[in-house]
């Protein structure tokens, strides 16, 4: 069994719950969090009593994004490698759990962070949670939201997000259709609580193959398109702009782009 560290597993009954738990670096990803994200997926997957998943962050924030003062300086084979992990593994378990899981944002989900809340089947938000896809400010891209994003507000707003990189709040991702429930901070883990209980009082072979349905039917494409979008990220990490942009952020100013 997976030692945790950076996050923190328990269950309560039938409803497992996972902790992104790096809360003084606002939960960013990296490879540690990534690999034990997914062997507590796993967990939950392969524990027959648990019938939901809750995924919410430590602290002020559900997750920052990638961890960037590690990625800088890697290469292409190391970011190709970690993308498989974290979008490819990560989504693909998400994808064949076989139960349900919810994202409860407690606080700004950018980037990675999105990735972590989208690979969920439902999301339930604080009002004092965002979103964003800031990736275009620090000199890289988006993956797996390229696939996700055009279904999920339409290809103008995607293009909006992803290119410009403002955030959103969670009002207006609930308005947007990307979210299913925005609540009162102090409501968020009773809100969560609620919809894992009424989850878990459900068939649970049924809520399986449900689940398996509706994965199949949206999107045969899904996992060619998210191979696709690790490759042009793979490609971009490898430019300068994008080293220039990760050197830029850790070093708090601004960056001097290129064009290569």
């Amino acid at each position: 069994m997976t030692e945790f560290t950076v996050i923190k597993y328990s269950k309560d009954r039938n409803i497992a719950k996972i902790i992104l738990n790096r809360p003084e670096k606002r939960n960013a990803v990296n490879v540690d969090l990534s690999t034990q994200l997914n062997a507590a997926l796993l967990q939950a997957k392969e524990d027959a009593e648990v019938r939901a998943v809750i995924i919410t962050g430590a602290g002020s924030a559900f997750c920052a994004g990638i961890d960037l003062a590690f990625f800088r300086g890697w290469k292409a084979i190391d970011y190709r490698h970690f993308m498989e992990t974290f979008y490819g593994e990560m989504t693909d378990i998400q994808r064949n759990l076989g139960k349900p899981t919810i994202a409860a944002l407690n606080g700004p989900a950018l980037a990675a962070g999105c990735t972590i809340a989208f690979s969920c089947d439902m999301i339930i938000a604080s009002e004092k949670a965002f979103i964003g896809y800031p990736e275009i400010n620090v000199g890289l891209m988006p993956a797996m939201h390229l696939v996700l994003l055009p279904s999920l507000v339409g290809r103008y707003k995607a293009f909006e997000l992803c290119l410009i990189g403002e955030r959103i709040t969670a009002e207006e991702a609930l308005k947007l259709g990307m979210i299913n429930k925005v609540v009162a901070p102090g409501d968020l883990q009773a809100a969560a609580d609620e919809m894992a209980k009424k989850l878990a009082s459900k068939s649970p072979l049924l809520v399986k193959y449900c689940k398996d349905a509706l994965y199949r039917c949206m999107d045969v494409e899904f996992e060619k398109g998210i191979m696709v979008a690790v490759d042009l990220l793979c490609l971009a990490l490898s430019s300068e702009d994008s080293y220039e942009g990760l050197s830029a952020f850790v070093e708090k100013r601004a960056p001097m782009w290129k064009g290569k």
